[in-house]
């Protein structure tokens, strides 16, 4: 009977322990959901007060996510925004199942209509992450794989994520590289970046000309989910021997119409923050 009773007990103990763990693992993807829709860093009390959840639960949580590597610390140490294991795991979760598939046949009629590579790409930390891409079939050609990592300063679609961003969360990003010249065309000047990213906010599409790779070009749009935030861009780039940047900019009704079907490929509740 003693025996029984003890077993009773254990079985409780671990359905309990259950609980709590099945309570613990929502409590962590409600913090990871919070950060990563706001497009913010948070404070430990302005997570706890917005999630509900006592200040010392919230610190364990956010400790456990920043050394697993889903959540950093932002300069100074009070605030965390999202890590890169977190943006892995996104930039998964967007590459795969059949929206991956969409995508792709989008940026292939795309290619078919151009004639030159097209990719579509967004932002990953401090950098352009392409998550899918088309090549034209000339031979002279730029080979970069999806998963592929490029400047955010001098490349069309890095400076679109830049104009497109908060100007806190912009200064933060820009505070944290450096403005490399990568040619002689890169701008390398805040200042003039600045007057670029407002002149890109003003017209609705960004240009590379010559700043990443000498003699390659390209000009980009962007993606939005239906709340208007541009979430990715799509991009056209080519050698400017074969392709004159004003000739690329007559592309921009095409360009304009396939982002249009790439965001309807965007999950219905997509809310992701300004990139």
């Amino acid at each position: 009977m003693a025996k029984a009773r003890t077993e009773t007990s254990v079985t409780r103990a671990k359905a309990t322990a259950s609980r709590g763990d099945s309570s613990v693992h929502i409590r962590v993807l409600d913090v990871l959901q919070l950060v990563a829709s706001s497009g913010r860093a948070f404070s430990l009390p302005e997570l706890s007060a917005v999630l509900r959840i006592s200040k010392p639960t919230v610190h364990r949580l956010c400790q456990r996510l920043e050394a697993e590597g889903y959540l950093e610390r932002e300069p100074g140490g009070r605030h965390f925004n999202v890590g890169p294991s977190l943006v892995r795991l996104g930039l998964y979760a967007v590459r795969s199942g059949r929206a991956s598939v969409e995508r792709h046949a989008i940026l292939r009629a795309l290619v078919d209509q151009v004639g030159e590579t097209c990719n579509c790409t967004t932002l990953a930390g401090t950098d352009v992450y392409y998550l899918d891409r088309v090549e034209t079939r000339w031979p002279l050609r730029l080979h970069l794989e999806p998963g592929s990592r490029v400047p955010v300063h001098c490349t069309s679609s890095g400076k679109l994520f830049l104009a497109h961003m908060d100007k806190g969360r912009r200064d933060a990003l820009l505070g944290n590289i450096k403005l490399e010249a990568h040619t002689p065309a890169t701008i390398t000047s805040r200042k003039e970046l600045e007057a670029e990213l407002a002149r890109i906010a003003e017209v609705g599409y960004s240009v590379d000309n010559e700043e990443f790779l000498l003699g390659l070009i390209a000009v980009a749009v962007p993606v939005k989910d239906r709340a208007g935030t541009t979430v990715a861009a799509l991009a056209c780039h080519a050698p400017i021997a074969r392709l004159p940047l004003a000739s690329a900019l007559k592309l921009l009704p095409k360009l304009k119409a396939a982002a249009r079907k790439l965001a309807g490929t965007l999950p219905p509740g997509d809310t992701s923050s300004d990139a």
